[in-house]
């Protein structure tokens, strides 16, 4: 019984721990793109704009080679393959920063 209630604390503890660890870091994470993006803007708006403006035709392309259907003979390569892992981290970044972030009071 007491081997239970100190496994059940100890887990507990280590889940509280873990999500003050994440969400910190989807702070830190959130933080340093909106420094990313201050800066860059600071220094030229309109390389800022053709920048971001790649980074979603980059993205878009991504997505797109991701979810069509591979027809016969097509694999993944070059371009395709950068594009869509781009996409897919920029995904999973996202789905962080939603999870977490939004816990922090920095927003």
């Amino acid at each position: 019984m007491v081997k239970g209630v100190g496994d059940f604390l100890v887990e507990t503890v280590g889940e509280a721990v873990a999500e003050a660890i994440l969400s910190l870091l989807a702070c830190a994470l959130l933080a340093a793109l909106a420094l990313i993006a201050y800066l860059s803007w600071s220094f030229s708006p309109p390389l800022t704009l053709a920048g971001a403006g790649l980074l979603v035709l980059a993205l878009s392309r991504g997505a797109w080679s991701t979810f069509r259907g591979s027809g016969k003979g097509r694999g993944r390569r070059g371009l395709a393959a950068v594009t869509s892992f781009a996409f897919l981290l920029a995904a999973a970044t996202a789905v962080f920063l939603m999870f977490y972030a939004t816990g922090c009071d920095c927003l």
